[in-house]
């Protein structure tokens, strides 16, 4: 059996890129991203979002147009994998991150459009705009578990 390792997301940045270049000039672009999860709030009953937040790397001539295009609110469609890594901090504690290296984002919205949406939809990797047709939402409530 193949192991899978390919992350999907869609949300808003939360703060400007940042771009580097490696010494062997590489450019490294980080991103932070903000996704909401729809969840039920068990006192009240009512639905709101909870916010998760992923570091996104992005590398090369992409990573220098995020840096170039995107800004902080700006919404993104992140296509990748998930990279767990571990060193140790100078007071020698060891720490430890889980972070996504983007094979592709997608610039969703207008330029300046913090409001997010736009009409862009985003096609993962490798997908077509057919196959990435997911239809409209199904309401939380109207699923039976």
């Amino acid at each position: 059996m193949a192991n899978i390792n390919r992350v999907v997301l869609v949300g808003n940045l939360t703060k400007d890129p940042e771009l580097r270049t490696t010494p062997n000039g590489t450019s490294v672009c980080k991103l932070r991203i903000a996704v909401n999860t729809r969840q039920k709030d068990n006192a009240t009953g009512q639905w709101g979002d909870k916010p998760n937040y992923f570091d996104v790397t992005v590398f090369g001539n992409q990573a220098e147009s995020c840096s170039q295009y995107l800004s902080k609110g700006r919404p993104i469609g992140v296509d990748g994998r998930l990279d767990w890594r571990e060193w140790e901090a100078q007071d020698g504690s060891k720490r430890q991150a889980v972070e996504i290296i983007a094979e592709s984002v997608q610039f969703l919205g207008a330029r300046g459009d913090d409001a997010g949406g736009g009409g862009n939809q985003f096609v993962p990797a490798g997908a077509t705009a057919e196959s990435a047709d997911f239809g409209p939402a199904t309401a939380d409530d109207d699923i039976p578990f």
